[in-house]
Protein backbone atom coordinates (compact mmCIF):
# COMPACT_ATOMS: atom_id res chain seq x y z
CA UNK A 1 0.00 0.00 0.00
CA UNK A 2 0.97 3.74 -0.95
CA UNK A 3 0.20 6.64 1.17
CA UNK A 4 0.13 9.58 -0.89
CA UNK A 5 0.53 13.28 0.67
CA UNK A 6 0.71 17.02 -0.68
CA UNK A 7 4.22 18.56 0.82
CA UNK A 8 4.73 22.06 0.67
CA UNK A 9 7.76 23.76 1.14
CA UNK A 10 8.99 25.35 4.49
CA UNK A 11 9.51 29.47 3.29
CA UNK A 12 8.75 28.92 -0.58
CA UNK A 13 6.46 28.05 -2.86
CA UNK A 14 5.97 24.97 -4.73
CA UNK A 15 5.18 21.05 -3.50
CA UNK A 16 5.60 17.78 -4.42
CA UNK A 17 3.61 14.13 -4.12
CA UNK A 18 5.50 12.12 -1.54
CA UNK A 19 5.20 8.64 -1.59
CA UNK A 20 5.76 5.86 1.18
CA UNK A 21 5.62 2.20 1.42
CA UNK A 22 4.11 1.14 4.57
CA UNK A 23 4.19 -2.87 3.84
CA UNK A 24 5.85 -3.32 7.23
CA UNK A 25 9.04 -5.78 7.24
CA UNK A 26 9.93 -7.26 3.80
CA UNK A 27 9.64 -10.52 3.22
CA UNK A 28 6.59 -10.64 5.87
CA UNK A 29 3.22 -11.44 4.59
CA UNK A 30 0.66 -8.49 5.99
CA UNK A 31 -1.94 -10.04 8.21
CA UNK A 32 -5.06 -11.04 6.76
CA UNK A 33 -7.44 -7.97 7.34
CA UNK A 34 -10.17 -8.72 10.58
CA UNK A 35 -13.25 -7.72 8.20
CA UNK A 36 -13.22 -7.33 4.60
CA UNK A 37 -16.30 -5.50 2.64
CA UNK A 38 -16.15 -6.91 -1.40
CA UNK A 39 -18.18 -5.11 -3.92
CA UNK A 40 -21.29 -5.87 -4.54
CA UNK A 41 -22.32 -8.00 -7.77
CA UNK A 42 -23.76 -6.99 -10.36
CA UNK A 43 -22.75 -4.15 -10.47
CA UNK A 44 -24.32 -2.00 -11.89
CA UNK A 45 -27.55 -3.75 -10.99
CA UNK A 46 -31.12 -3.96 -11.84
CA UNK A 47 -33.07 -5.00 -9.88
CA UNK A 48 -31.21 -6.85 -7.06
CA UNK A 49 -27.71 -7.34 -5.82
CA UNK A 50 -25.47 -8.94 -3.15
CA UNK A 51 -23.30 -7.96 -1.28
CA UNK A 52 -20.27 -10.58 0.05
CA UNK A 53 -18.51 -9.83 3.35
CA UNK A 54 -15.61 -11.55 4.85
CA UNK A 55 -15.36 -11.87 8.57
CA UNK A 56 -12.29 -13.42 10.14
CA UNK A 57 -12.22 -16.06 12.42
CA UNK A 58 -10.42 -14.18 15.05
CA UNK A 59 -13.30 -12.17 15.46
CA UNK A 60 -15.51 -15.10 17.02
CA UNK A 61 -12.91 -16.25 19.67
CA UNK A 62 -14.17 -17.03 22.93
CA UNK A 63 -17.43 -17.07 21.76
CA UNK A 64 -17.46 -13.55 21.25
CA UNK A 65 -20.14 -12.76 18.40
CA UNK A 66 -19.65 -9.65 16.45
CA UNK A 67 -22.54 -7.27 16.28
CA UNK A 68 -22.98 -6.33 12.48
CA UNK A 69 -25.21 -4.01 10.50
CA UNK A 70 -25.57 -3.66 6.74
CA UNK A 71 -27.19 -0.37 5.42
CA UNK A 72 -27.55 1.40 2.15
CA UNK A 73 -27.45 5.55 1.44
CA UNK A 74 -28.74 7.39 -1.35
CA UNK A 75 -25.70 10.24 -1.96
CA UNK A 76 -27.92 12.66 0.05
CA UNK A 77 -26.43 10.43 3.20
CA UNK A 78 -30.31 8.98 3.76
CA UNK A 79 -31.05 5.36 4.20
CA UNK A 80 -32.63 3.69 1.63
CA UNK A 81 -32.53 -0.02 2.66
CA UNK A 82 -31.21 -2.47 5.07
CA UNK A 83 -30.35 -5.89 3.35
CA UNK A 84 -30.48 -9.01 4.78
CA UNK A 85 -28.65 -11.66 5.53
CA UNK A 86 -28.62 -14.88 3.08
CA UNK A 87 -29.53 -17.60 4.69
CA UNK A 88 -31.16 -16.25 7.21
CA UNK A 89 -33.96 -13.60 5.85
CA UNK A 90 -32.83 -11.41 9.18
CA UNK A 91 -32.08 -7.85 8.15
CA UNK A 92 -28.77 -6.86 9.18
CA UNK A 93 -29.55 -4.36 11.67
CA UNK A 94 -27.20 -5.02 15.07
CA UNK A 95 -27.22 -8.69 14.24
CA UNK A 96 -25.43 -10.82 16.34
CA UNK A 97 -23.37 -13.53 13.95
CA UNK A 98 -22.33 -16.57 14.66
CA UNK A 99 -19.80 -18.47 12.93
CA UNK A 100 -17.55 -21.64 12.21
CA UNK A 101 -14.36 -20.42 10.53
CA UNK A 102 -13.17 -22.54 7.44
CA UNK A 103 -9.38 -21.43 6.67
CA UNK A 104 -9.77 -18.93 9.40
CA UNK A 105 -12.61 -17.00 7.95
CA UNK A 106 -16.52 -16.93 7.86
CA UNK A 107 -17.87 -15.76 4.54
CA UNK A 108 -21.27 -13.84 4.60
CA UNK A 109 -23.65 -12.62 1.98
CA UNK A 110 -26.62 -9.50 2.30
CA UNK A 111 -29.15 -9.30 -0.65
CA UNK A 112 -31.02 -6.36 -1.53
CA UNK A 113 -34.34 -6.66 -3.24
CA UNK A 114 -33.40 -3.34 -4.77
CA UNK A 115 -36.60 -1.57 -2.97
CA UNK A 116 -36.60 1.52 -0.95
CA UNK A 117 -36.49 0.86 2.83
CA UNK A 118 -40.51 -0.21 3.94
CA UNK A 119 -42.00 0.12 0.42
CA UNK A 120 -42.95 -1.68 -3.09
CA UNK A 121 -40.87 1.27 -4.74
CA UNK A 122 -37.60 0.34 -6.31
CA UNK A 123 -35.05 2.90 -5.67
CA UNK A 124 -34.31 4.72 -8.22
CA UNK A 125 -31.03 5.07 -11.21
CA UNK A 126 -28.14 6.49 -9.66
CA UNK A 127 -25.31 5.75 -6.89
CA UNK A 128 -25.82 4.71 -3.70
CA UNK A 129 -23.45 3.71 -0.84
CA UNK A 130 -23.34 0.21 1.48
CA UNK A 131 -22.10 0.99 5.19
CA UNK A 132 -20.85 -2.19 6.98
CA UNK A 133 -20.44 -1.59 10.49
CA UNK A 134 -19.06 -4.00 12.46
CA UNK A 135 -18.43 -3.61 16.39
CA UNK A 136 -18.63 -0.27 15.75
CA UNK A 137 -15.65 0.33 12.86
CA UNK A 138 -17.00 1.05 9.30
CA UNK A 139 -16.45 -0.51 6.23
CA UNK A 140 -17.91 1.66 3.25
CA UNK A 141 -18.04 0.72 -0.67
CA UNK A 142 -20.09 2.52 -3.71
CA UNK A 143 -23.08 0.89 -6.49
CA UNK A 144 -25.26 1.66 -8.98
CA UNK A 145 -28.30 1.03 -9.76
CA UNK A 146 -29.10 1.49 -13.59
CA UNK A 147 -32.76 0.92 -14.99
Amino acid sequence: MKLYAWAVLVGGLGGGLLTAAVDGVRGQAAPAPLVELKQNYPNPFNPATTIPFILSGDLFANGHRPKVSLTIYNVLAQVVAVPILQGTGEELTNRELTCTPVAGVCAFTAYWNGNVLNTDREAASGVYIYQLVVDGRRFTKKMIVMK
